[in-house]
């Protein structure tokens, strides 16, 4: 890997392209190095993590709203939309929208956390989507996806949006339209106007995080597909973007990240290097901010220790500052303690979480949410008595870069009336590469056959199955066989918009 210096620079300056992040991305981009098997394998994972919880979130109405929307952009030659049948396709920058927004919905699929947060599984909608339009092989798709997984995750580990309150979207837009380049295997000029482009229009607030969270937060990066795939397709046209983007005196550094006196290194593959980053990432097998993971795992385990949960005083998660700040009670969100908040907002609140994990053993994408279930009496007293808290060596342990440091969880300690006590502490989820249960492909085919039991077809699991394990091998055109339909007559259709 080679660190690259980002500065910001006066426009007298001249900064020549060359030196610039844009520019650099996109050499990566368009670098054909071969995907090596154990990265190519892991691509066949994560796509179907994503049909996994993208199918259980079919008809849930933000989904509804995205794939409606969607459908009312046709085009014949074009992309695939999720619980559709195959022959029907939209423009492919709607199939990005709609099925991004699938994707994200039940908060479910893989994530890399650095120094900004990511959900890297939001890179294969948009480049899939481009994929079936342009006709492109197995083999193209896998290639763009570990280009779009490599620059997310490289831009993550050195620049922090989040304490500029900007929201993690801005590394994931340019990630993307560097993932169809390279999928398209267009040259390195093009995917620079296309990678600036990106970053522009992609810095929003994070305040689609923040309070009561709305269903953007599944749209968000539905968006930043559609926006990618527009900006390909602009500059595919000639077109140019702002430059330089990361650099420029009026830039996103400037003005938006660290300002004038800003200094990152962003490490990318040198050439001829591998893109291995996906390696690097996670999934998750609970339907729940990433960094409670590991606590709902931890909940389970503690509750075996508890004869009377009313006999609880009080709970304290020593935590890391991301945990604390994000979905902790150092957000000063009151909403994360509302029995009547959204589904958005309890996934965010590890008090919530924590509480009905420790009451009921299990964790389910639906039922764990359920309104009746967060409005229970037992349940919000016992939610109310938890607090979260810093710990420096947590925090230390959250951006460790030794792999074996690393650490998302937490230490807890449960209080008693009686005056007793019991403290337990989980570093990583059991999901986790280097957890007790680390996943493996069964495991993801286990998530499938769960989320998507009752919803589709056996037959229709079973084809999906054996098709996306066949990717390496699936010829130019046969892309549309990675979309997952549900039966005829059982989509559920919502309320008239403007198309």
């Amino acid at each position: 890997m080679n660190l690259h210096d980002v500065k910001v620079y006066p426009s007298k300056a001249g900064l020549k392209r060359e030196d610039q992040l844009a520019w650099k991305i996109a050499g990566v981009a368009a670098d054909r190095v071969a995907v090596q098997k154990d990265v190519a394998a892991m691509i066949v994972n994560r796509i179907i993590d994503n049909a996994s919880v993208a199918i259980a979130a079919i008809n849930r109405r933000p989904v509804v709203s995205a794939r409606d929307m969607a459908l009312g952009r046709p085009n014949k030659a074009g992309a695939t939309v999720f619980g559709v049948a195959a022959n029907k396709r939209v423009s492919p920058e709607w199939a990005a929208w709609a099925n991004g927004t699938a994707v994200r919905e039940l908060d479910m699929h893989d994530t890399f956390l650095a120094a900004d947060y990511s959900h890297p599984g939001d890179n294969i909608p948009p480049i899939l989507a481009v994929a079936q339009t342009m006709e492109k092989s197995g083999r193209d798709l896998i290639r763009g996806l570990a280009t779009g997984y490599e620059i997310q995750m490289d831009l993550v580990r050195a620049i922090c949006l989040h304490k500029h309150k900007i929201d993690h979207i801005a590394h994931l837009c340019p990630a993307q339209a560097a993932g169809i380049g390279t999928l398209l295997g267009l040259k390195q000029d093009v995917i620079y106007q296309a990678v600036q482009q990106a970053v522009h229009v992609s810095f929003t607030t994070r305040q689609s995080r923040k309070g009561e969270i709305s269903s953007w937060k599944a749209y968000a990066p539905a968006h930043s597909g559609k926006l990618a795939v527009e900006a390909v397709d602009r500059v595919m046209r000639g077109e140019g973007a702002p430059s330089p983007i990361y650099e420029g005196e009026d830039s996103v550094v400037a003005w938006m990240l660290d300002g004038p006196e800003a200094h990152y290194q962003v490490p990318l593959p040198a050439p001829g290097e591998p893109k291995r980053a996906i390696m690097d990432s996670y999934t998750k097998e609970h339907s729940a901010e990433y960094q409670s993971q590991a606590l709902i795992d931890l909940a389970f385990r503690m509750r075996e220790q508890i004869e009377n949960f009313e006999k609880i005083s009080k709970i304290v998660i020593h935590t890391s500052h991301h945990t604390h700040y994000v979905i902790g009670t150092g957000a000063n969100d009151p909403q994360k303690m509302d029995p009547k908040a959204s589904r958005e907002t309890l996934d965010h609140s590890i008090m919530y979480i924590f509480a009905v994990a420790l009451q009921d053993g299990t964790w389910h994408h639906v039922d764990s949410y359920a309104p009746k279930r967060a409005g229970r009496a037992d349940t919000v007293r016992l939610w109310h008595k938890i607090e979260t808290t810093e710990d420096p060596e947590w925090t230390r342990r959250y951006h460790a870069t030794d792999p074996n440091e690393l650490s998302f969880g937490g230490r807890v300690e449960i209080f008693f009336e009686d005056g007793s006590k019991i403290e337990d502490e989980l570093a990583v989820a059991n999901a986790h590469p280097n957890g007790a249960k680390p996943f493996g492909r069964e495991d993801y085919i286990r998530k499938f056959q769960i989320l998507t039991d009752g919803i589709i077809s056996p037959r229709e699991s079973k084809r999906f199955l054996e098709v996306v394990q066949d990717l390496p091998r699936l010829a130019a055109g046969e892309l549309h066989l990675l979309n997952v339909a549900l039966p005829a007559g059982t989509l559920a259709v919502g309320k008239p918009g403007i198309v």
